[in-house]
């Protein structure tokens, strides 16, 4: 993660932009102190991604559908 002060993003954000868009992150700041994260949005499609493998690690995958070597009825 690169480090900008917030007067070197002022004179050269069109180029910070582009560094963001191809997927950098940066990280802002003013008279030597953190103040802002600057990363690249996510589409819903790659968050709703992240969320499902983070819960991969509290649930059981295929419990639902598991076959349990009976044989079911099914009444209609």
């Amino acid at each position: 993660m690169r480090r900008v002060k917030v007067t070197e993003l002022r004179h050269a954000l069109p180029v910070y932009l582009k560094a963001v868009q191809a997927g950098e992150e940066l990280t802002i700041e003013c008279r030597g102190k953190i103040v802002a994260r600057l990363v690249p949005d996510r589409s819903a499609e790659e968050a709703a991604r992240e969320r499902l493998i983070a819960l991969r690690s509290s649930a059981l995958v295929g419990d639902v559908i598991s076959p349990v070597g009976e044989a079911w009825e099914v009444d209609g």
